[in-house]
């Protein structure tokens, strides 16, 4: 397994229960073949630019251990669910 950080941003006004299911939605796919260490949410921040005609976003950042293959079903899932603004997932490396 490898150690994997994703960040994602959630569109501001949305309601609690839909953040919930989100993170429970994207906290199974890692789970399913790999574990997570932690997970930091910063809430609502402003954004560096504009996206979309939105100035502030809501962040989530989850570090997670998973096979080579989660990432790329987490980034597909990430893409469609239309409340995610932008998402990254890196590589952590271990020293």
């Amino acid at each position: 397994m490898r150690k994997y950080e994703t960040m994602f941003i959630l569109k501001t006004g949305l309601e609690q229960e839909v953040k919930e299911k989100l993170m429970n939605k994207f906290k199974g796919i890692i789970e399913a073949d790999g574990e997570i260490e932690k997970i930091d949410e910063w809430g609502n921040r402003k954004l560096a630019y504009e996206i979309d005609k939105n100035v502030e976003g809501y962040y989530v950042v989850i570090n997670f251990k998973a096979a080579t293959d989660v990432p790329k079903e987490l980034d597909r899932n990430f893409k469609i669910a239309d409340q995610v603004m932008r998402s990254i997932i890196v590589n952590v490396d271990e020293k």
